[in-house]
């Protein structure tokens, strides 16, 4: 297939990536132990461990698992953590043990929890204890044989483990009373496993590396698999697209999205790793005083995150007093990267926000922006990386003309080998010649930029035209006076659909309904333009930030 985005790839960036050496994560994280041994790899609450212990210890980890439980390659294994240090500690362990990671969401209901441990078939789980009261209420009717427990503290040095632990359980009682009387303290776990030795496993490029579940927004919660292949390859594509912008062993990268998500897992854990970046953790980037508290203590040269998570720091006031001096990449996911968040992000930190663009089903990354373009907000996705065919489709799977909306539709090696245990729910999502329907509809230029134009299931329908919510979302957040806005549709007996905007406003803004509508009428189609207007204080998020248009439309279809 013609791809017309290599003549805009940058100069030396390869047009293919190469697997043949049978890499997998298990030796990249080998080969980076060892080269990078008495360097930082993950750091949090301002204790770091180096390459070196977390060599060691995942080994410990993985002794646990194959020694003392007795567990065989292929096993899934749990990991239900926050940001903190244990969380790459498992991860390495139960890879190196030739097991599949299950990451799972720690706010999760126990109808969540109980749905994924079930249907994953994970027969061990690391968690933490503020969320073992959900485990105790579903653990019997799951296929889980074995716990261990770790409280957030409990990797940092005395005395401050003993401190941080005894105010999350005693002062802010954030660990509700459980009974989990088999379970063993991660501490426990280790030396059993250091007890036992870890015996290398046999890992192969075809082996199960995750099962990494979709968020379940249009149904139920599916497990993407994702092979050391799939894993692999998107991180060769990513190193060889951001690759002259990193110095190996050097780079100091913030990590605030969580680790159980694709994107931070795959963009900052895997990828700084394979290059001896410093993973810094952010254990509640919810906090943003905090945060930007932490930021000024570092020389941070890479950060990632969603919209609203860069938002969100922007308006907090200390933020635009911070060093940005060591600042290389900010590179965001997730959702649409809104104009006015890209350019009051250049205006503080003198550079601008890469966007990119993948799913869980693509290991996650299928487009970026080209690195070394420094230019104003497009509001595309960029070029397909190395080795990744897109094309734009039809309802009926016929491929559309250059610049017409459809679905966006993605083949390479880092696409997932299925969703598990679900064959049909495969063939819905794949076409037989290999491509993935994404579920998005975008558009592709004349020099092989893509752009996302909304997601299939919130298009609007006014009166038969198509009204895109990141569209109107988009110029609404240009308003000085607002910070956030979600937009859906909402039945409406002329036009089938009108479309409602729902918006936080700056404390101290006059702004009324009247004002935003006017505002919309100066950029937008009559159609377009919001006949509701709702003011929040806040919005509706997900886990790493997205705004949920679902809960908002489901509270108008409730009420």
């Amino acid at each position: 297939m013609q791809k017309p985005w290599l003549d805009s790839y940058i100069p030396g960036t390869p047009a293919e990536i190469d697997l043949s050496d049978g890499a997998t994560l298990v030796s990249i994280f080998e080969d980076a132990a060892r080269r990078f041994a008495d360097g930082p790899a993950f750091s949090c609450m301002g204790h770091a461990i180096s390459y070196g212990e977390l060599d060691r210890m995942s080994a410990e980890f993985a002794g646990w698992l194959t020694g003392e439980l007795g567990l065989k390659p292929g096993t899934r294994v749990a990991i239900m953590l926050p940001n903190v240090l244990q969380y790459p500690v498992a991860l390495f362990g139960i890879l190196r043990a030739g097991m599949t990671v299950v990451n799972v969401n720690p706010l999760y209901t126990p109808r969540e929890l109980k749905h994924q441990l079930a249907d994953s078939g994970a027969e061990a789980i690391l968690i933490l204890e503020n969320f073992a009261a959900t485990l105790q209420k579903v653990i019997a009717d799951t296929p889980v044989k074995h716990v261990a427990l770790t409280g957030i503290g409990d990797m940092l040095p005395f005395p401050k483990r003993h401190i941080v632990n005894f105010v999350v359980r005693r002062v802010k009682k954030m660990v509700p009373e459980f009974q989990l009387p088999d379970s063993t303290p991660l501490a426990q776990a280790l030396a059993q496993g250091r007890a036992r030795g870890f015996k290398p496993v046999s890992v192969t490029q075809d082996d199960l590396a995750f099962l990494q579940y979709t968020g379940g927004t249009t149904g139920v919660s599916k497990g993407a698999m994702l092979t050391h292949r799939n894993m692999v390859a998107n991180l060769r594509q990513m190193h060889a697209w951001i690759g002259d912008l990193v110095d190996e062993g050097k780079e100091v990268v913030i990590t605030a999205l969580p680790l159980y998500h694709v994107f931070s897992l795959v963009c900052n854990c895997l990828l700084f790793m394979s290059v001896g970046g410093l993973n810094v953790l952010i254990t509640n980037p919810r906090d943003i005083p905090a945060f930007v508290k932490e930021l000024s203590q570092l020389k941070f040269s890479i950060i990632t995150g969603v919209n609203t998570l860069f938002n969100a720091l922007l308006q907090d006031p200390g933020f635009a007093q911070l060093d940005f001096s060591h600042l290389k990449w900010a590179g965001a996911g997730g959702m649409a990267l809104q104009a006015a968040t890209a350019q009051k992000w250049h205006d503080v930190t003198g550079k601008y926000v890469q966007e990119g663009y993948g799913l869980t089903e693509t290991s996650r990354v299928v487009s970026m922006q080209p690195t070394a373009v420094d230019a104003v907000y497009t509001g595309t996705i960029g070029l397909p990386l190395p080795s990744t065919e897109v094309l734009i489709r039809d309802e009926d799977g016929r491929d559309v003309a250059v610049g017409e909306p459809g679905e966006l539709c993605v083949r390479g090696p880092q696409v997932m080998k299925g969703y598990w245990q679900r064959p049909e729910a495969t063939e819905q999502v794949m076409y037989p010649d290999g491509f993935l329907r994404t579920g998005d509809i975008a558009t592709m230029d004349a020099q092989g930029f893509f752009r996302i134009v909304d997601r299939k299931k919130d298009m609007i329908l006014v009166s038969g035209f198509n009204v895109f919510p990141n569209e109107v979302e988009n110029v609404v957040t240009l308003h000085p006076d607002v910070i956030e806005a979600a937009c859906i549709g909402v039945p409406d007996p002329k036009s089938t659909e009108a479309v409602k905007i729902f918006v936080v406003k700056r404390e101290d803004a006059v702004l009324d309904a009247a004002g935003v509508i006017a505002w919309c009428r100066e950029s937008l189609t009559a159609y377009k333009v919001p006949r509701h207007v709702e003011f929040r204080d806040e919005l509706p998020k997900t886990n790493v930030g997205k705004i949920l248009r679902r809960a908002l439309r489901d509270e108008v279809q409730g009420g």
